[in-house]
């Protein structure tokens, strides 16, 4: 049987403690622009949060309106708060 290589990814995160390999395992995975889009993410979740309108953030992060509309359908149905805890307490982990 195979597994399925997203869930072994995850797995593999999950058990990883240290920022450095979890950093070389993304940039193995993924292109500067697919890094740059979960940064996006990330940044559209945090201004969603604060209240900023989808208008503006697309304005002021140089991102497309559909795009800031994609990251406001998923903040609707998943709980991003420990990673905007995380995000706000600085990219240091002592979140």
């Amino acid at each position: 049987m195979i597994n399925n290589p997203y869930d072994s990814l995850l797995v593999h995160l999950a058990k990883c403690n240290d920022k450095d390999e979890i950093k070389s395992i993304l940039t193995a995975l993924l292109t500067e622009k697919e890094q740059r889009e979960i940064t996006n993410r990330i940044l559209i979740f945090e201004l969603l949060d604060r209240g900023m309108s989808q208008r503006d953030i697309s304005e002021q992060l140089g991102v497309g309106i559909a795009t800031v509309s994609r990251g406001a359908k998923a903040i609707q149905h998943n709980d991003v708060s420990a990673l905007l805890a995380t995000h706000r307490n600085g990219a240091n982990g002592d979140a």
